[in-house]
């Protein structure tokens, strides 16, 4: 499949603003970028995100994005061209499922903002019953999660681009900083019990 995030993403309108600032020749020569299949890289970085935020469009014409969230590695790749993650219970509205049952093109953004990462997703949407698929239901499923699943989404990529670090402000997860002071606590406890034995030496030594 050969790379087209922009065929899709830029627009007559969006090439009037490019235009407008000066900026229509940056972009002449990005179709001479890799294919739109994913590699290595973007499947570690999808199978290590622990949420994503997914757009989809009403009949309307109004924009809708949902935050989707659960354990590190929820969104499963499937193969290079497809992936797929559980829906479980909310607040039971259904926006995202009711467009894209009438539209079935969707925007995911997946951040890193530890590392400052972010790769945009246009991708097609499916959704299936939990019975539909029961290779798909297991592979997707977390029976330790605490939500019930409901249905499941499998997508279809489209096109994929990666984001400049560029005003990604630097966040945190608890699990990543207790991760990164863990060695701190261990060095503490350490020394903490080293001067717990040099005060009953020096207590022993004055009696």
């Amino acid at each position: 499949m050969p790379y087209h995030f922009l065929d899709i993403a830029l627009t007559p309108s969006v090439r009037t603003a490019q235009a407008e600032m000066g900026v229509e020749e940056l972009w002449k020569h990005e179709h001479d970028r890799p294919s739109d299949a994913f590699t290595d890289d973007e499947i570690a970085f999808i199978e290590t995100r622990d949420s994503f935020y997914l757009a989809s469009v009403s009949e309307s014409g109004w924009p809708y994005v949902q935050h989707r969230g659960g354990r590190a590695g929820f969104l499963k790749v499937i193969d290079q061209w497809s992936f797929a993650f559980a829906d479980y219970h909310g607040n039971r509205q259904y926006i995202s499922a009711g467009n894209f049952a009438a539209n079935d093109r969707a925007c995911l953004f997946l951040m890193d903002y530890a590392r400052r990462g972010r790769l945009k997703i246009f991708a097609h949407v499916k959704i299936l019953s939990l019975d539909a698929d029961p290779a798909l239901t297991d592979l997707v499923s977390d029976p330790s999660y605490k939500g019930k699943p409901e249905r499941i989404y499998k997508l279809q990529l489209e096109a994929f681009d990666w984001n400049c670090s560029q005003h990604i402000n630097q966040r945190y997860t608890a699990r990543e900083v207790e991760k990164a002071v863990a060695p701190l606590q261990a060095r503490l406890q350490q020394l903490e019990t080293e001067n717990a034995a040099l005060k009953r030496l020096m207590q022993k030594s004055e009696i």
